[in-house]
């Protein structure tokens, strides 16, 4: 008997590369039949080019295709978790849509699953157009978040995975962080998990929607998710700093008493009352983060807003 594949796929403005995109992962699906009854869903964030008509005639073409788009930009990570909420499966094949993730590999992500694999994780070997620079600020991230987090995250791990439909199912009803790090969770989850690496190609068109700054706010998310460690770092400080101060004051009565003739000590007091607030603001701002990502919780808005269904029946 068949099994039921859904490709998720965020997109957002890729108008230029997004019919490539499904041409070359509609003839890869067709190589699994008859033992798999492939969907693709598109997860649409709010385009500003294009990219929905496109995928609209696409699924008006083929009703294997669905959309689901929403109403805003709500962000890649939000938008895998949107697909698996709306997903009806067996296995989910998550990737992006600019061709870096080869859907070539997903036969072999499907013959690890039959093989009693619930996760099956991809790592980059290589990307062909990454600059040294971003190469670099790569290994510098997972190295450290590798380091002080409290779960496992492999270096160069991509949003390109297969999940069963057991670990959709822990998503959809149990992990709903706001300030979701996916590739650190699928980690977290356990179950049985297995990685396969690939070499990410050049994007077939358009540019990445990554920018170095929404790359380090990227980074700055999954490091308070998984790590307390700056918590940590900011008493380590603040108790050497204050050690150090009480040693100096010791200092300064000593002197008092020894030396009678004190300079005026304006360079001290300038020195150490710029290193001391420094510092303190330093840890007021780390323990902000913190509390700014508990706020995020709290206030119990939706993960995202569906703006609109398509191809899905019943719904």
């Amino acid at each position: 008997m068949s099994k039921k594949l859904t490709v998720i796929s965020p997109v957002f403005n890729e108008e230029d590369v997004i019919e490539s995109f499904y041409i070359e992962l509609k003839r890869c699906l067709q190589q699994l039949d008859p033992a798999y009854r492939s969907t693709i869903l598109f997860v649409l964030d709010r385009c500003t080019d294009n990219t929905l008509s496109i995928v609209k005639r696409i699924a008006a073409a083929d009703s294997a295709v669905q959309c689901l788009v929403l109403s805003s930009r709500f962000g890649h990570q939000m938008a895998l978790l949107a697909g698996l909420d709306h997903a009806d499966a067996d296995v989910y094949v998550m990737m992006d849509s600019d061709l870096q993730h080869p859907p070539s590999m997903i036969g072999e992500m499907l013959r690890a699953s039959e093989r009693g694999c619930d996760v099956v994780y991809t790592v980059r070997r290589d990307t062909q157009d990454q600059s040294r620079l971003r190469k670099l600020g790569g290994r510098i991230f997972y190295g450290t978040l590798r380091r002080l987090s409290d779960a496992p995250i492999y270096e160069n791990a991509a949003d390109f995975r297969l999940l069963t439909e057991k670990v959709a199912k822990v998503f959809r009803e149990q992990l709903r962080e706001r300030r979701m790090f996916m590739r650190g969770l699928v980690s977290w989850v356990g179950f049985n998990q297995q990685a396969v690496e690939y070499v990410a190609a050049n994007r077939a068109a358009g540019h990445s929607k990554y920018s170095g700054t929404r790359m380090l706010r990227f980074a700055g998310q999954a490091l308070i998710s998984f790590s307390s460690f700056p918590l940590k770092v900011s008493l380590i400080a603040g108790t050497v700093l204050s050690a150090a101060g009480f040693l100096y004051a010791l200092f300064t009565i000593v002197q008092y008493f020894v030396d009678t003739e004190l300079p005026s000590g304006w360079a001290t007091l300038v020195i150490l009352l710029t290193l001391f607030s420094g510092v303190q603001l330093i840890c007021l701002g780390l323990v902000g983060a913190y509390v700014g990502a508990i706020y995020s919780e709290v206030k119990g808005r939706p993960h995202y807003v569906v703006d609109e269904l398509i191809n899905f029946s019943g719904r």
